[in-house]
């Protein structure tokens, strides 16, 4: 699943990815329109949508992030 699916599916806004992930907005906003984020943020990524689906979510598990 893309990391809007996931997103999506949870009924979250971008602003809501991002607080629960702890990055920028337009760092959740990038990410998820395919642009080069740090390793380090998808890892924060993954861990929000774990938490929010209550299950671990790697990061290798959301298609289409463009880690640098």
């Amino acid at each position: 699943m893309t990391l809007r699916e996931y997103r999506i599916e949870l009924g979250w806004s971008i602003n809501k990815l991002a607080q629960e992930a702890d990055i920028a907005r337009k760092t959740a906003a990038d990410a998820e329109s395919g642009d080069p984020i740090q390793a380090d943020t998808a890892k924060k990524i993954a861990d929000a949508l774990s938490r929010g689906y209550g299950r671990q979510i790697k990061v290798m598990d959301i298609q289409g992030l463009n880690i640098l």
